[in-house]
């Protein structure tokens, strides 16, 4: 007897068009044949983290040690993937895709996952969008009545499902809820894979949070099964691996060497990467880390996993991709709109100058300033991989070294990380995963930040730099008046946003992600 899905909710605008029989067929057979797995790898983070906690060390893996030494390269890229000095992100959803793809940006990465709130409607509405987008019939109008369509000339478009992780509770198989990963990823590669090859494109990907190289065997294990069940050649899926987590850092050629037929590079994923830092080292008595604003690209630990990224996609023939600007443009303040472009300006030249291929920008005025940073260095070479930075030699311990000199807790770095959390959740909750924050475009990863740096200041008895203790009392106080700023906890969904605030922050044990719980109140 064949098996089905149970889908819990369908009363939801283009539900049809999207999980059609022939799709959950093949959502089925991805559950069936890749859930187990799946389970077990999260499972084994947990292990980790438990052995790191009694006084283990990172380190790069020994029983890994042949791959690393030995001969190999990743599979030569795609025609329309080979220039990516520019790619832009955002939410899936009509009016984000339509500028994103005609923002004159090399690519657009559309995301189901960290700036996508989660609700069943945004989940169906973000395929829906991605079909439409593939094909070039995306529209949106406005209420006020402006119309936006698509160029001639649009960015290459991928696709980053959710991680890991994360489950999609509007699904269940047998009883056992749906992985979030297989769901946005085979709807996607199901209806859009072969039309993409029709167009001179194909299925690429971005793949988050994942903190093992067997973690990315498996997605190389669901891409040949999906190539094969669509009767497509294997090698069709590209995908580029973010390193976003601490365990990751030290895996990154295995990362490369799992996809080698699949990838076609890596990202230097920054603000989850800080998050994961923080989180991947909680049972630490004695690290603190300052001001999120303190934590930049420059700081020891992250200049060396960046360098390390680096040299380690070159070596192995491999895209290099920096990280993202989450600067929105003033229009209304000059003076900080050019303080923050000089930033952003500063921080593109670091990355071409380094050997990055690319870089991320959450903006498309930001486009034209970071392709410029690049085209100085790249000038008509679609990349530099030949620039193999064979000098670069990072140690294990320089990547877990979170010592930042100068660095300083402040009162208005707290302030700041208690209404970022507090307004970051409560859009979240209305359904909105990129929200623009004091000019910057706040996803699920810096709200992440924001909360773990809370927990850590108020669990490791932290001082301003003031020398005030930083304590549960002393964030209540903060926290009740950033929210009178903000207009009270009836505002909105403030007041749900602040119950959720403050179980992550006052709980005695680190909860590892915030949208695992916040999913569970997700209408």
């Amino acid at each position: 007897m064949s098996k089905s899905l149970n889908i819990l909710d369908r009363n939801v605008p283009g539900l049809d068009q999207i999980l059609t029989p022939e799709a959950q067929t093949f959502l089925v057979e991805l559950q069936t044949r890749f859930n187990p797995r799946r389970l077990e790898l999260l499972a084994k983070r947990h292990e980790r983290a438990a052995q790191l906690a009694k006084g283990g060390a990172f380190n790069f893996l020994p029983e890994t040690k042949s791959v690393r030494e030995s001969q190999w390269k990743v599979a030569s890229t795609p025609a329309d993937l080979q220039d990516r000095r520019v790619e832009i992100t955002g939410p899936s959803e009509p009016k984000m895709m339509i500028n994103a793809l005609n923002s004159g940006a090399r690519c657009f990465m559309a995301d189901l996952e960290d700036s996508l709130s989660p609700t069943w409607a945004n989940c169906i509405l973000g395929q829906v969008t991605l079909t439409q987008g593939v094909r070039r019939t995306v529209q949106f109008d406005s209420p006020e009545g402006k119309q936006y369509r698509l160029k001639e000339k649009i960015a290459v478009l991928l696709v980053r499902p959710r991680g890991w992780h994360l489950n999609e509770r509007h699904v269940t198989l047998d009883g056992e809820l749906m992985s979030g990963s297989l769901f946005d990823f085979g709807l996607y590669f199901f209806h859009n894979a072969k039309e993409l090859l029709a167009r001179g494109s194909g299925p690429y990907f971005y793949l988050p949070k994942m903190e093992s190289h067997l973690e990315a065997r498996l997605w190389n294990e669901v891409f040949n099964f999906a190539q094969e069940y669509v009767g497509l050649p294997g090698g069709t899926i590209r995908a580029t691996c973010l390193i976003e987590t601490l365990p990751a850092a030290y895996e990154m050629e295995e990362f490369l060497y799992e996809l080698r037929v699949h990838s076609s590079g890596l990202n230097a994923g920054r603000w989850d990467y800080i998050f994961s830092a923080i989180k991947k080292t909680s049972w630490r008595t004695d690290l603190t880390l300052p001001d999120r604003s303190m934590i930049t690209m420059t700081v020891p630990f992250m200049r060396a996993y960046t360098e390390l990224l680096v040299k380690t996609c070159h070596t192995r023939g491999a895209h290099a991709m920096g990280g993202m600007s989450a600067f929105i443009p003033s229009r209304r303040d000059k003076e900080v709109n050019d303080r923050a472009m000089a930033q952003v300006e500063a921080d593109k030249k670091r990355e071409s100058n380094d050997g990055f291929d690319g870089t991320w920008v959450a903006h498309p005025d930001l486009v034209e300033l970071a392709t410029r940073c690049f085209d100085e260095v790249l000038g008509s070479r679609p990349n530099q991989k030949e620039k193999l930075r064979s000098e670069v030699s990072v140690k294990p311990e320089q990547i877990s070294d979170l010592t930042i000199p100068g660095g300083k807790i402040t009162e208005a770095g707290f302030r700041n990380n208690v209404s970022v959390g507090l307004q970051y959740i409560e859009a979240w909750f209305r359904g909105n995963g990129a929200v623009a924050i004091f000019n910057l475009m706040e996803d699920a990863a810096t709200a992440e930040i924001s909360r773990a740096q809370l927990w850590q200041w108020i669990h490791r008895g932290a001082k301003l730099d003031d020398g005030r203790a930083i304590t549960r009392e002393m964030y209540a106080k903060i926290r009740d008046e950033e929210i009178a700023k903000l207009g009270g906890r009836e505002k909105g969904q403030i007041g749900q946003a602040a119950d959720l605030l403050d179980e992550l922050v006052l709980a005695d044990i680190f909860e590892e992600f915030l949208t695992v719980p916040a999913y569970e109140q997700l209408k």
